[in-house]
């Protein structure tokens, strides 16, 4: 990231995942005009279902642990996601920056950095490799559920997938690394599970903040949403994602619309 040697940084409080998809795309169109680039952590105030952009909101029914959990539709493609315990992030670029050009190169750039920051507590994780399996048809609700190359797994287990949606000017990547198993999810183990030991959220991010700067070449400039972009992403969340219009509708938008998607771990947040 040599050209983007200041990259925003917004570490954000629990919010409603209505808002958190918001703010997603929010700073996707603020990079597409702008051309900068912003990492962002945040959390969920609730246990909440995402879904991809293009799966069937009555296949949520498939999943009982989650049905009382309040569901969102995501702009990027892949499986439903339980958000609970976990460490979420996404990251926009402008579409000339060199890591956006090839989709592959953005997902590896991140989840080995990740695997690299989890080595230092002690947890041997690795980047999935190979084709992603076609033998389940149609392909599991749950994208930890799902594999793909680029996921981060620990032995045979998925902990952390990221997913992309793509502009013309603009890339938005963003992902979840499961910390601990959820009440609403609980077939998934999580990295606590998997590592006999809590790893705490804080320390984790500024571990992986520390490593990402190195190989992203840039420097955090941490910062709130500016009250623009707050409008922008409050009407948003009122138009579009608290709607059940959006949520409960199966979208079928194709990227002849000048959008593009990526997915990684077999549509995860691939998230």
């Amino acid at each position: 990231m040599s050209n983007l040697t200041e990259c925003r940084l917004l570490i954000d409080p629990p919010a409603s995942g209505a808002w958190n998809m918001a703010v997603d795309q929010t700073l996707l169109e603020w990079a597409a005009g702008q051309g900068g680039c912003c990492w962002r952590f945040y959390q969920w105030d609730q246990p909440t279902l995402s879904l991809g952009y293009f799966q069937k909101y009555e296949d949520r029914l498939e999943h009982a642990p989650s049905q009382g959990c309040p569901a969102v539709r995501r702009l990027t493609g892949g499986g439903a996601i339980v958000h609970d315990a976990e460490l979420t992030y996404s990251l926009v670029v402008p579409g000339n920056h060199p890591l956006a050009g090839r989709h592959n190169l953005l997902y590896e750039t991140i989840h080995s950095s990740l695997v690299k920051v989890l080595a230092g507590w002690g947890v041997a994780a690795k980047l999935c490799e190979g084709l992603p399996s076609r033998e389940q048809q149609p392909p599991p609700l749950l994208c930890f559920q799902r594999r793909a190359p680029g996921d981060v797994l620990v032995g045979p287990i998925k902990i952390a997938g990221s997913a992309q949606r793509r502009l013309r000017s603009a890339v938005l990547q963003h992902g979840t690394l499961l910390l601990r198993r959820s009440a609403a999810a609980p077939e998934l183990a999580a990295l606590k599970d998997l590592a006999g030991k809590a790893v705490p959220a804080d320390h984790l991010a500024d571990a992986w903040l520390q490593e990402l700067s190195g190989r992203l070449a840039v420097r955090w400039c941490r910062q709130t949403l500016p009250e623009r972009q707050r409008h922008r992403a409050m009407a948003l969340m009122q138009d579009r994602y608290a709607s059940a219009a959006w949520t409960e509708s199966r979208r079928c938008d194709s990227p002849a619309s000048g959008m593009a998607w990526s997915q990684q771990g077999g549509g995860g947040y691939s998230p």
